[in-house]
């Protein structure tokens, strides 16, 4: 071996080897109804990679992103997981479903890696229906039920409720546990009625028959619905002629439902953050203007925030434990109690990997406009029997 061929070798063997890039996988939808849902939270979490890569990464590692398209499919969710740990995915995020999202989290657990879901909120996306390595940092549906129960009690002084349960998909059935298991502890407050509709019903004139027939309106009524069911439904409540407060879970956030019920008020939801420029929170509005200058568009509902969340609580994790390996992340993770995030603070435990309490903002929708007006954080926890529908 020639001279300076020997010490370019030596220089190569003796210098710092080059540190790999930390690899997170997103078996999400990019195609398919669950697009709309997944694309959103998955901008959002390349949003705060993209503030960790610049602020020097990650135990001093780059974060790489590896994607996989699930098309809105369970089958194609699971081969999704496949082929991202084909790509050296170390982490992975799933989708928003917990239905559709479930099949690439039990790839991840079966690799004993952790699992986030975007914003799943039910509480079988995690620990209940994946494994000890499965997260969502969203606010489950039955804490925005009792959100919605223990706000009006206290501010609209709601005593009398009627419960109106789309019965489409898990999550409003959530909504609506969550509202039946807080209002009836409320002083003088009582659930006067409750029915059911499904969200392609074409009318719910028997439903809204049933509401007129109590004699004195209900103070609320409690919509468990998403769209388009839920835009149908008040439109006809309001036709009659029901005056009373509606309430909702977040799944109704934004505007883009909005012409469907024109001059629509006395509508009140519960959200993570406000999408309208109006959270008093600056670090909400930094993120809503970051999300636009990468987008072209602010954020058109609540949806993307959690893949924000979920990216920094990790991280987190993973600087405390110092490795991304699952059950040393899992362990940081579960000793998180109100851990301070931009959208208010975050809590998991061996027991639950989810929010079954958080600070809401409350926003209410007058004459066709919606606008934050409050906030609130639920009394007690909602329980994890009430949460399981026990």
């Amino acid at each position: 071996m020639k001279p300076a061929i020997c010490v370019l070798a030596l220089l190569a063997l003796s210098a710092p080897a080059q540190a790999k890039d930390i690899t997170i996988g997103f078996a999400i939808a990019k195609s398919g109804w669950m697009e709309a849902y997944d694309t959103p939270a998955a901008t959002a979490a390349k949003i705060r990679i993209d503030e960790i890569n610049a602020a020097g990464g990650l135990l001093g590692r780059k974060i790489a992103v590896v994607e996989a398209d699930t098309r809105t499919d369970r089958a194609g969710a699971a081969k999704a997981g496949l082929d991202l740990l084909d790509q050296g995915a170390q982490m992975m995020i799933v989708s928003c479903d917990y239905d559709f999202g479930a099949p690439a989290a039990l790839v991840a657990e079966g690799e004993a890696m952790i699992s986030f879901f975007l914003c799943a909120e039910d509480v079988k996306a995690g620990i209940q229906g994946v494994g000890p390595l499965s997260f969502s940092s969203s606010v489950l549906a039955p804490v925005q039920g009792a959100t919605m129960a223990e706000w009006a009690h206290a501010r609209r002084e709601a005593r009398a409720a009627y419960v109106l349960e789309d019965t489409f998909i898990e999550y409003n059935k959530g909504i609506c546990t969550g509202f039946e298991w807080m209002f009836p502890q409320l002083e003088g407050a009582a659930i006067v009625g409750r029915d059911s509709f499904k969200n392609d019903d074409a009318s719910i004139a028997a439903q809204i028959t049933r509401i007129k027939s109590l004699g004195d309106e209900p103070d609320v009524i409690m919509l468990c619905s998403v769209m388009p069911g839920a835009a149908a439904a008040v439109r006809q409540i309001r036709a009659a002629g029901i005056d009373s407060l509606i309430l909702n879970g977040s799944a109704v956030d934004g505007s883009y439902w909005l012409d469907a019920t024109p001059g629509l008020s006395d509508f009140v939801l519960p959200v993570q953050g406000s999408i309208h420029g109006d959270d008093p929170r600056a670090e909400v509005e930094a993120f809503n203007r970051a999300y636009e200058a990468k987008t072209g568009a602010r954020p058109a509902s609540q949806y993307a925030y959690p893949g924000y969340v979920l990216i920094d609580l990790w991280a987190k994790a993973v600087e405390r434990a110092g490795t991304v390996e699952g059950a040393a992340v899992t362990a940081e993770l579960e000793k998180m109690s109100d851990e301070p995030t931009a959208f208010g603070p975050r809590s998991f435990s061996s027991e639950l990997h989810h929010q079954n309490t958080a600070l809401m903002q409350i926003v209410e929708i007058s004459d066709g406009k919606p606008a934050r007006i409050d906030e609130w954080r639920i009394s007690q926890p909602v329980p994890l029997d009430v949460l399981m529908g026990k």
